[in-house]
């Protein structure tokens, strides 16, 4: 283990700045969000171009999200059984060969291809480039680098929206231009991921795992390890309260703008104006939470965020739908997401897993999330349609109980309790490297 030891450390001195492969990997988020957002406007072009129909548009927006599904899945798997970088050099590789297909496609089955090779591709690398970011990471920063990925992905948005708006009325070339810019984004990704090396940590724990040396993070590499204390509480907590969660951040997403036109009788131009004013306000609060995640304070504005995001669904319950209750919903609801959803989630996820299982883990939470999310929207629409007050209860009820497996899970817990790596990079009081606790 010390020679081990000292192996990281001669090579962390040539290792990339822990920023710079923060940015780098934090793409994948970028990625994720302007697929979706792109992807949602280039298939109303498509749709009006080629001739789909209303069942095929549905099939072809569903397909990207299961197929992320699948792809973390996957790629969680992967990324602990053939490295990091084997991995996310792939998945770019794949989201570029999607996009093409999706420029060049002109029917329903070529379409449904590259839709599928984008989500896979995306999903594959959300938990291999959050891990990469981790490792590269020390307790200083990590919290603060693994945040920033929420901020990318907030950017992609932004970026997504920016291009629509200029060619969104360009007809199919508008629709190609949205894809294509998907697809070099990853391309340049692609190029920029050959500086990044592969996962010390990794490196070190397989090579361990291959000689026999008796670690944490050598020995926990199964599946079944993440059913077994200590690793199946964290696990189970951040599977239910992730995709709960993620229930109500899908919802404003996917049908924020419908329920503004349908529910409100917005314009729609109205309704993406003031969403478009809210994408700055959201940076502020991901910046915040770069801010605090390091400290002390991290649970503290875990409870604030929880209760202002839970609370914000009951605006709707209590005061009704107008320009107004949707303002102040946005607002509160976005500030308690920046402190209590996604980005808490990773940085738990990270501190909670040791080397060899830390990927396999996020990518079951990831598929779990996504799955759960592409199910309940299927039918959100017609419930709120039926019910709209009743409909933001139960998206209310459902994000209560996700909080409360998530205070279950790591109310108790200091910070960085679980996180194995930097527990074995210790030096103990003999100056050698001390035993994970976990």
């Amino acid at each position: 283990m010390a020679g081990n030891l000292k192996t990281i450390q001669n090579v962390a001195h040539k290792a990339p700045s822990p920023w710079w492969v923060g940015i780098v990997c934090g793409m994948a988020s970028f990625i994720d969000s302007c697929a979706i957002v792109s992807s949602g406007t280039a298939l109303v072009i498509y749709q009006k171009s080629l001739g789909l129909t209303n069942s095929q548009f549905g099939v072809l927006s569903a397909s990207l999200t299961f197929t992320i599904a699948i792809g973390a899945l996957f790629g969680g798997r992967l990324g602990d059984r053939f490295g990091r970088k084997h991995v996310f050099s792939v998945t770019m590789g794949i989201i570029v060969l999607g996009s093409i297909l999706l420029v060049l496609s002109s029917s329903f089955w070529s379409l449904l291809c590259g839709m599928a090779l984008v989500g896979i591709g995306t999903g594959a690398d959300l938990p291999v480039s959050l891990a990469t970011i981790s490792e590269s990471a020390n307790d200083s920063n990590r919290g603060k680098i693994i945040g920033l990925s929420n901020v990318l992905w907030q950017v992609g948005i932004i970026a997504a929206a920016a291009v629509a708006s200029i060619v969104g009325d360009w007809g199919r070339q508008g629709g190609q231009i949205l894809f294509g810019f998907v697809g070099v984004v990853a391309l340049v990704v692609f190029l920029l991921r050959l500086s990044i090396p592969e996962s010390d940590l990794w490196v070190t724990a397989r090579a361990e795992r291959k000689k026999g040396i008796e670690t944490v993070r050598a020995e926990r590499s199964s599946f079944r390890d993440l059913l077994r204390v200590p690793y199946v509480k964290p696990f189970i907590a951040l599977i239910v309260f992730y995709a709960l969660v993620n229930v109500g951040a899908n919802t404003g997403g996917q049908f924020g703008t419908w329920v503004n036109v349908n529910i409100i009788h917005m314009s729609v131009a109205t309704s993406s104006r003031i969403t478009l004013i809210m994408y700055p306000i959201n940076l502020i609060f991901y910046f915040l939470f770069m801010r605090v995640v390091d400290t002390k304070k991290r649970m503290m504005f875990f409870y604030i965020g929880a209760v202002c995001f839970f609370g914000a669904y009951l605006i709707y319950v209590v005061f009704g739908f107008s320009i107004v209750t949707f303002i102040a919903f946005s607002i509160i609801n976005n500030f308690g997401g920046a402190f209590a959803f996604e980005g808490i989630m990773k940085v738990w996820a990270q501190e909670s897993f040791p080397t060899l299982l830390r990927t396999t883990a996020q990518g079951v939470i990831v598929f779990a999330a996504r799955f759960v999310a592409a199910i309940v929207g299927s039918f959100t629409a017609s419930l709120i349609a039926f019910s709209p007050r009743g409909a933001y209860l139960g998206l209310a009820v459902l994000v209560f109980v996700g909080y409360v497996f998530a205070v279950w899970g790591f109310a108790k817990n200091r910070r960085n309790e679980f996180d194995t790596e930097g527990v074995e990079e210790a030096a103990g009081p003999a100056g050698e490297p001390v035993d994970a606790v976990n």
